[in-house]
């Protein structure tokens, strides 16, 4: 099976900072996603890309989703296992948590839009 080196990428933010590690194994990928001031899981995607059902050749993606009770984590894992299962036609696996005590909505916003950065620029 082919294992290649892992990817880290952080991302400061304004507040905290983000921090992910991709591996690819075989065909496949791992995503590790973590942050904030208390780092833990809360949420594991698994993404499969499909055809789409427009029939127009593009690829669309079904996820299937575990979450910790309590947390909110889906949102930005499911974005970067759905994102990198689409774009390299592989099956995905994300899993992880960001929590930071007292985070407001425009914080919400600002883990979002990081992890959209770190998406684009993750060459894996």
């Amino acid at each position: 099976m082919h294992m290649s080196r892992d990817i880290i990428l952080e991302k400061r933010l304004s507040f905290s900072s983000i921090h992910l590690q991709a591996s690819r194994m075989g065909g496949d990928y791992h995503i590790l996603l973590w942050g904030g001031d208390r780092p833990h899981i809360g949420c594991t995607v698994l993404s499969v890309p499909r055809p789409s059902l427009t029939g127009d050749g593009s690829v669309s993606v079904t996820s299937s989703v575990l979450n910790v009770t309590g947390h909110k984590d889906e949102q930005i894992c499911r974005f970067l296992a759905e994102e990198v299962a689409a774009r390299k036609r592989a099956v995905v696996v994300c899993t992880g948590g960001f929590h930071y005590d007292g985070i407001t909505p425009a914080q919400i916003r600002e883990v979002v839009d990081g992890v959209k950065e770190m998406a684009a620029g993750l060459a894996i």
